[in-house]
């Protein structure tokens, strides 16, 4: 497997015999831990700002909103048509 340690090639084929259940388990604390590694500071807090400012934009009426089924209709439209 290209560009993989050794080692990493070991544990890989020891996972791939773990259960279904396992394995996912697995891939989720993995993850996990390259979440804690790529976090920047603020992250979170600027999440919560973005998420304030978009509620108060549709609380004040300045947000258009578009019913659901204008949205399916377009998304439908689209993938008829092969557009993104």
């Amino acid at each position: 497997m290209a560009g993989i340690t050794p080692e990493a090639s070991q544990i890989l084929e020891r996972a791939l015999d773990l259960s279904t259940q396992d394995r996912g388990a697995l891939i989720a604390r993995l993850i996990e831990s390259l979440d804690g590694e790529r976090a920047e500071e603020g992250v979170e807090e600027a999440w919560a700002g973005e998420i304030k400012r978009r509620v108060d934009e549709i609380r004040s009426g300045k947000a258009r909103l578009i019913p659901r089924e204008e949205v399916r209709r377009r998304a439908a439209a689209r993938l008829r048509d092969g557009r993104k």
